[in-house]
């Protein structure tokens, strides 16, 4: 019995662990993608020495309309920090079409010269 329920326990695991790596991220509407690059801003590159900076942010869109940063992925941690500070519940003006869904968005910040 106990064998059982061990089994059952890492059943479930192994699944559940399956259903989240197959998260498929849509890309975030053109209006959303605007009100974002709004939110984010450019003081970030006056203070960096490279010249571009590429991140991914996942996230999601609460009922209040609020975006919830699930992750950032970059090299730069500064850069990861700085994106989560300056979206993360932030009020935007997009509903999704069902909730929880999860967008994706691509960002590049080039330095101007």
């Amino acid at each position: 019995m106990k064998n059982l329920k061990l089994f059952v326990l890492a059943l479930g695991l192994f699944t559940l662990n399956l259903s989240a790596a197959n998260l498929n991220p849509i890309k975030a509407t053109d209006e959303l993608r605007s009100e974002m690059i709004e939110l984010i801003g450019s003081n970030f590159m006056d203070e960096m020495l490279e010249d571009q900076y590429e991140a991914n942010v996942l996230f999601t869109v609460n009922a209040n309309k609020e975006l919830i940063v699930l992750s950032v992925e970059s090299d730069n941690d500064q850069l990861e920090n700085y994106l989560k500070r300056r979206l993360n519940y932030k009020k935007v003006n997009h509903k999704p079409t069902k909730y929880g869904e999860i967008y994706l968005l691509p960002v590049k910040m080039i330095k101007q010269i």
